[in-house]
């Protein structure tokens, strides 16, 4: 808790996406975490070994004191095969590594249009894991892509039922701020249809082109700050994570510098 002149408070878990380090591995995303002061990290899971090996993130957390707060799960196009060529294995054993580590969510995206038996049971399959394990599995928010063929210009749904979990009603909710730019979502309304199920923030920015840019929150139109402010003033129990791109950092001080700016933009709005 904090206190404050308006009173207490409560004290919100700001995190770092390991993805945020990328092209460098899972290991500088927990080094850097513990460097800047972030109160833990997001395992994204993906082509790098050292993030599907639950007992090296063990040994990383335990080595930098760097909790892991939540899991995503290998739900990218890139990330297919991981783990296995089955959606719901690799769901399974995402809440799996969760329990593992000791995390309280696990992030996942809708399916994807062409997995349709995956689509069906998608529902009772986050309940049912939910459920059993204690888990929350945080459903997020996505964006529309080009089409492979066709008029350039049009964008289509990739997930099934769509881009808006809230079209079918989760317990447990991950709004993402760089989605809702490439969507041309209205973030704030969005929040609101996700209500007291939204438990987990991606914060990022986009400028509102139609790709997934993860800009360093304040560098794009998305009203980040405000959304932060907004879930303060309702007093949120969840669980900010900064998912950024930093590829264009010129060298490790650089790629320090951005990560210091989003975890002090984060503190600050969230009053901490």
């Amino acid at each position: 808790m904090n206190e404050t002149p308006w009173g207490t408070i409560k004290r919100v878990p700001v995190g770092l996406s390991t993805a945020s380090v990328w092209p460098l591995r899972a290991n500088a995303g927990f080094e850097l975490a513990a460097e800047l002061g972030y109160d833990g990290v997001e395992v994204m899971v993906w082509a790098d070994s050292i993030s599907q090996d639950v007992s090296a993130l063990k040994w990383l957390s335990e080595k930098t004191g760097v909790p892991v707060l939540s899991v995503h799960s290998p739900s990218l196009l890139i990330t297919q095969r991981i783990w296995s060529p089955d959606p719901e294995v690799r769901l399974r054993r995402t809440v799996d590594a969760a329990l593992e580590l000791g995390a309280r969510t696990v992030v996942v995206h809708p399916p994807f249009r062409w997995q349709r038996r995956y689509a069906d049971a998608f529902p009772d399959l986050v309940a049912e894991l939910e459920e059993a394990s204690g888990v929350e599995v945080a459903v997020e928010n996505m964006f529309k892509v080009k089409p492979p063929v066709g008029d350039r210009n049009r964008r289509v749904s990739a997930f099934r039922p769509s881009i808006d979990p809230t079209d079918v009603g989760y317990a447990h909710y991950t709004l993402d701020l760089s989605h809702t730019a490439a969507a041309g979502m209205d973030a704030f309304d969005l929040a609101d249809r996700m209500g007291p199920n939204l438990t987990h923030l991606h914060l990022a920015d986009g400028t509102g082109l139609p790709k997934d840019e993860h800009l360093v929150p304040g560098k794009g139109t998305q009203p980040c700050a405000e959304i932060l402010e907004k879930l303060v003033a309702q007093d949120f129990d969840g669980q900010v994570v900064l998912e950024v791109n930093t590829r264009s950092a010129r060298n490790s001080a650089d790629r320090a510098r951005l990560l210091a700016e989003s975890l002090l933009f984060a503190r600050l709005h969230l009053g901490q």
